[in-house]
């Protein structure tokens, strides 16, 4: 086959076909090197142009989330409408039955908690995908050099892929003359007969745990003579009762005694809902805004982040304007403003000693600045895209970098040259984070993966020649992994998502120590404070949080800023934090120990 569409994507095979939609493998060779990707082809006689403009822009907002692939293009040619999606590396969970038999509970539950939150986050937008089967369920590969993921199950990434059956709520001129009912074998009963709710993906998704656990169509599996399903008749291997009664529930055929939502599901197995949560019971009055820098009147643009100086005395801020602003905190007025950067600042680390700044930027460089003379030392490039954040170690003069190229990179601070380029996270690289001894390193994800990378080989000259940094991936959260922070004593990690939610993890085994619930949008910030006893968290729901870390309980909300919070820091010799905010001001609040111990 070599049927070639806008003189770019060149088809290579049919891959699927389903009710009026073909899937074809193709390889867009508009890009060098030329790179793989899906080509859905639809007929424009079952639909309007405006009716699948429509359908391809809610694709594109869904390609956002890690476990849905990237809608690249769509366009109309030849009396048919194309959709052009990321190619997922990988196996359908059809195949790898095939290859390794019936599923274990373990991997049923690694199922379930994967997808729930896929399927939420996919309801919240009203858009049911009409068609989730075993074979539209791909495990991703890891990457070659991909190290052991802490975590049972599947072993890897889940990714729900083909929305050409989707339907869009409110129904907008979805199809003309015919109705999408999926694939027979895995459609609820009310999808059938061409009206789909919200709970027919979670009937399909039972129905697709039940073939996995017994590798026998459904259709075998029904008892149609008595209406009701036998599908644990044919199990291999018993399964708890509580699976069995969740699958149940998922697969019944009326819609009434069914699970009505994913966040049901998710509630009825111990998956934290990513619905709102009831305000912090605990008093906010006690915690005393300072002070709010501003600026001189519209001279504050978005703040991205903050830091505060090892001596406690300068607090340096990134801007949506391009700039960097340094502030006196003993007068809290300006210092000065540096510019140099040709995009948004999204990062500033102080250097140990408090004598350089470094500074991240869109613009894909980084700076670094001297603070005696706020003149510029040097401009580092080396990344291809975005860079998010940066960081000093505590020692040994390297400073890390994380960009959306997907890359970490370490660069000797003295020379201003690249160490090395860690690679390995499939999406952009969010954060990074230094422990106090400066030989570990943890970078956060969109992938919704932390790595936490050995940097001891560095620390010698042998290990600095062969930059061999051995690392192993956290698993956990449901979405992005935003932001990143290492207890004092380095022996706690703390990681803020867009699931909402903080996880602290224990360093040495790589396992979750606990789950903060309590934000009710993404978590943008985390900031230890510097006896290791409290947490504070910043979030898009315009709040900031103290946690109390031995207990995890949640301390006080400080509620005084009018947009998302996307920085915090702790001053390290006084007992103040700060806290940045899209709502272009940065407030100096009084953290008073006793209060919180």
């Amino acid at each position: 086959m070599s049927v070639y569409l806008k003189e770019r994507y060149r088809l290579i095979k049919q891959i699927g076909k389903g009710g009026y939609c073909q899937t074809f493998l193709a390889i867009d060779e508009g890009q060098f090197p030329p790179i793989p990707c899906v080509v859905q082809k639809l007929p424009q006689q079952k639909q309007t142009l405006e009716a699948f403009v429509q359908k391809a822009q809610r694709l594109e907002e869904l390609g956002k989330h890690p476990q849905i692939p990237t809608l690249l293009a769509y366009f109309a040619e030849n009396l048919h409408f194309y959709l052009v999606h990321e190619f997922i590396e990988g196996k359908n969970l059809s195949t790898l039955l095939e290859e390794q038999g019936v599923f274990s509970e373990t991997q049923i539950w690694h199922l379930l908690e994967s997808l729930l939150p896929v399927l939420n986050f996919i309801s919240d937008r009203n858009i049911i995908h009409c068609d989730i089967k075993p074979e539209n369920i791909i495990l991703r590969s890891p990457p070659p050099t991909a190290p052991p993921i802490i975590k049972g199950g599947l072993g890897g990434d889940l990714v729900l892929v083909d929305f050409g059956a989707a339907k869009l709520l409110p129904e907008y001129e979805q199809l003309i003359g015919e109705k999408n009912t999926g694939s027979p074998e895995y459609a609820a009963p009310e999808q059938t007969q061409g009206k789909p709710i919200f709970a027919s993906d979670l009937y399909s998704l039972g129905v697709t745990c039940i073939h996995l656990l017994t590798h026998i169509s459904s259709f075998d599996l029904f008892d149609i003579a008595n209406n009701c399903w036998v599908w644990q008749q044919y199990l291999t291997t018993k399964i708890s009762d509580r699976l069995s009664k969740i699958i149940n529930k998922l697969i019944e055929k009326a819609t009434s005694p069914r699970f009505q939502s994913a966040d049901e599901v998710m509630q009825a197995i111990g998956i934290h809902s990513l619905l709102p949560l009831s305000p912090s019971p605990f008093p906010t009055l006690q915690w005393h805004c300072l002070h709010t820098l501003i600026g001189s009147p519209g001279a504050l643009s978005s703040v991205n982040s903050i830091a505060i100086s090892p001596d406690g005395q300068i607090l340096a801020s990134g801007h949506d304007d391009k700039t960097i602003k340094l502030w006196d905190l003993n007068t809290t007025k300006l210092i000065c403003t540096l510019a140099g950067h040709s995009q948004a600042v999204k990062s500033v680390a102080f250097s140990p000693d408090g004598k350089t700044l470094a500074t991240a930027s869109d613009d894909k460089t980084i700076k670094l600045w001297n603070l005696n003379t706020f003149e510029e030392i040097c401009t580092l490039f080396g990344h291809s895209n975005a860079v998010k954040s940066v960081v000093f170690s505590p020692d040994v003069g390297i400073l890390a970098s994380g960009s959306w190229d997907k890359t970490i990179k370490l660069w000797d601070v003295e020379t201003g040259k690249e160490i090395c380029t860690l690679t390995g996270h499939q999406l952009q690289v969010s954060a990074v984070a230094f422990s106090s001894q400066g030989k570990l390193l943890a970078s956060a994800s969109f992938d919704r993966t932390i790595r936490l990378w050995d940097l001891s080989p560095l620390h010698t000259e042998v290990g600095r020649k062969f930059k061999n940094c051995p690392c192993y991936s956290l698993l956990g959260h449901a979405w992005a992994v935003l932001t990143v922070a290492f207890s004092p004593d380095g022996n706690i990690l703390a990681t803020g998502s867009d699931d909402n939610t903080i996880k602290l993890w224990q360093v040495n085994t790589g396992q979750i120590i606990s789950t903060l619930l309590g934000h009710s949008w993404s978590v943008l910030a985390v900031a230890f404070s510097p006896n290791g006893e409290t947490l504070i968290s910043g979030s898009r729901d315009n709040t900031v949080k103290l946690w109390k870390v031995s207990t995890t309980e949640e301390i006080a909300t400080l509620t005084s800023h009018v947009d998302s919070v996307s920085a915090v820091a702790v001053n390290p010799v006084a007992q103040l934090i700060a806290s940045g905010s899209r709502d272009k001001t940065i407030k100096l609040w009084q953290l008073v120990q006793q209060q919180v111990s």
